[in-house]
């Protein structure tokens, strides 16, 4: 029984926010009925994304609909607001919020709240690089993964209708920056559904294209151990695809990578996925912080040394209780925020009913990574996978892992007729400009021209 009536005020609609808010209203379904407890959820976008598909969806072989959770829906007992927390003062439990609603007003909306979860995740940690701001594609939104689709096979179809050497060789060359998952993961499959597609270019060979993956350490992919590391560069090797190792970005200004080993690559597209950080609204709270910016958390999930405020995920530092070396942090990954959230939901009901609380302690089992259909790594439980199989775990995994029986019918269906039929090889850049082709009948600006796109895309 909650002793007292609660507001909980969710910052975040990501895993941690999402599985968090989704716990506490299966927990507290009676007490909500009761009006003992309100949950709030304030997030920018009206869904969760499951990120580990994004490299499929970008990939042609997942639609975009089915990467999102919409959060209305599943959270249909909690009052979700479509805006962003500023700024928390949490010594007088208040959060200022702006809505597209305060945004044409003018104002700020002042939300109250007696427990605070904290969960708005990272963002891309992007370095003071020339052009990078200007010509840069980050890899962490759903909108990025078609965007960068679209700009693909846009980059093909000017490669395919120009006579200059130097425009068709720079939309064939496609930079990523950053050998984690994300960068490993979107190149392979991009250029497996690059491949893929130049087979219905008259003029186009796989040869043609210039895959480069540029990282600054000595190894990619560091999660699935040393061994398949060096399976998966000896693998993107073999695929004609560039892996420059203990090498870094140094500028792309002017749609030219420069590389700190010398070389200069023309190109229209440098993909970065370069490693995150939390987010500014860590900065913009009264909460304590550690020196890499995340929320000092217990191993609890509790801010440490605050009262009534709750964080997990990218943006919290909790401790790693199964690790053997004292103070190692849990690692910012889905694996984590999905088994902590679930502890965070079931804390804070023991909190608001006064019974002790949990602590989060989870090892860490291994990691599974896509290199294109049918091509794959994992370690799983110590266990090394590669090719078929791996790929085979992934989708696996992940299908059993994204939320509700709903998206997971849905991505099954998809990935079923993907194998009964051919690709999609549609490039549907012009969604992103929609009112373009009704302001020139309507005599207004012209359409967007490629020259206007800091993104290289028509």
């Amino acid at each position: 029984m909650v002793k007292e009536r609660a507001r909980i005020l969710v910052v975040g609609g990501g895993y941690v926010g999402m599985y968090t808010a989704l716990r506490l209203q299966r927990k507290l379904k009676a007490e909500l009925r009761r009006g003992e407890v309100e949950i709030t959820v304030v997030t920018p976008d009206p869904y969760m994304t499951y990120q580990p598909f994004l490299p499929e969806a970008a990939a042609g072989s997942i639609s975009p609909r089915h990467v999102v959770v919409p959060l209305r829906r599943v959270l249909d007992h909690c009052h979700v607001v479509i805006g962003e927390v500023t700024s928390i003062d949490h010594a007088v439990r208040t959060a200022a919020v702006t809505t597209l609603a305060t945004a044409q007003e003018g104002t700020t909306e002042l939300l109250g709240y007696d427990e605070l979860v904290l969960a708005p995740g990272s963002v891309s940690r992007a370095l003071p690089i020339p052009g990078l701001a200007e010509y840069g594609i980050g890899f962490k939104t759903v909108e990025e993964a078609i965007g960068l689709r679209n700009h693909v096979i846009e980059q093909m179809d000017i490669a395919s209708s120009t006579r200059d050497p130097a425009i068709r060789d720079a939309a064939l060359t496609f930079v990523f920056v950053g050998g984690g998952y994300a960068g490993v993961e979107a190149l392979a499959e991009l250029e497996d559904m690059a491949r893929y597609t130049a087979r219905y270019y008259h003029n186009l060979r796989p040869e043609d294209m210039k895959w480069i993956l540029v990282e600054a350490t000595d190894r990619i992919l560091p999660e699935v151990g040393p061994e398949m590391g060096r399976y998966t560069v000896t693998e993107l090797r073999r695929r004609n695809i560039q892996v420059l190792l203990d090498t870094r970005l140094e500028s792309c200004a002017d749609r030219v990578a420069v590389l700190s080993d010398g070389q200069r690559f023309p190109t229209r597209t440098v993909v970065w996925t370069a490693g995150v950080k939390p987010h500014p609204l860590i900065a913009a709270t009264d909460l304590p912080r550690t020196d890499r910016g995340r929320l000092r958390c217990t191993a609890q999930l509790t801010v440490d040394g605050t009262e009534h405020a709750w964080a997990a995920g990218d943006a919290a530092a909790v401790p790693d209780v199964t690790a053997s070396e004292p103070g190692t942090e849990t690692a910012p990954n889905a694996q984590h925020a999905v088994r902590q959230a679930k502890v965070l939901g079931d804390n804070i009901v023991h909190s608001l009913r006064g019974e002790p609380l949990q602590t989060y302690a989870h090892k860490y089992v291994g990691s599974v990574a896509s290199l294109g259909l049918h091509k794959g790594v994992a370690q799983v439980y110590g266990r090394k996978l590669k090719g078929y199989p791996a790929w085979f775990m992934h989708r696996a995994y992940h299908l059993s892992r994204v939320p509700t029986v709903n998206r997971k019918a849905r991505v099954l269906a998809e990935w079923t007729l993907a194998g009964l039929f051919k690709r999609e090889i549609v490039s549907l850049g012009s969604l992103e400009h929609p009112r373009a082709e009704f302001e020139l009948a309507a005599g207004g600006k012209p359409p967007h021209s490629p020259s206007d796109d800091p993104k290289g895309s028509s």
